[in-house]
């Protein structure tokens, strides 16, 4: 996926050898980086041991906040795809036993979060 599908906010794969030196004070010791997605300027990254969502903000982007959501404490996802007459798919993911979803985050129409739903079950259900 090119420039312009991260525009549009389509989920591209990230190599996750670009991200080692950011994360390198994220992670924990013996932690490893699995996969990561990049959707316009924030990412999904997923370590053998969490799911960090990373948000960049501001117009520069140097504002960065960090979630990190162990995978033990997921306790569902949903992923609703683009309809006919909606624009975007979302993904919700509940944390411990919330009945109301603690992550929801929308893509526009077109992205394939296949990827991301794959990725998170992996993971989730190791």
């Amino acid at each position: 996926m090119g420039i312009l599908s991260g525009l549009l906010g389509n989920a591209s794969e990230v190599d996750i050898e670009k991200l080692e030196n950011e994360f390198e004070n994220i992670l924990a010791s013996g932690e490893a980086i699995q996969k990561a997605y990049k959707v316009i300027r924030d990412l999904f990254v997923f370590t053998d041991k969490r799911l960090v969502l990373v948000d960049r903000q501001g117009l520069t982007g140097k504002k960065v906040a960090y979630h990190s959501i162990p995978y033990k404490s997921i306790s569902q996802f949903a992923v609703e795809t683009a309809g006919t007459f909606d624009s975007d798919a979302e993904l919700k993911i509940w944390i411990s036993s919330n009945s109301t979803p603690a992550i929801i985050k929308e893509f526009k129409k077109g992205t394939d979060i296949v990827g991301i739903q794959q990725a998170l079950a992996e993971f989730m259900l190791k």
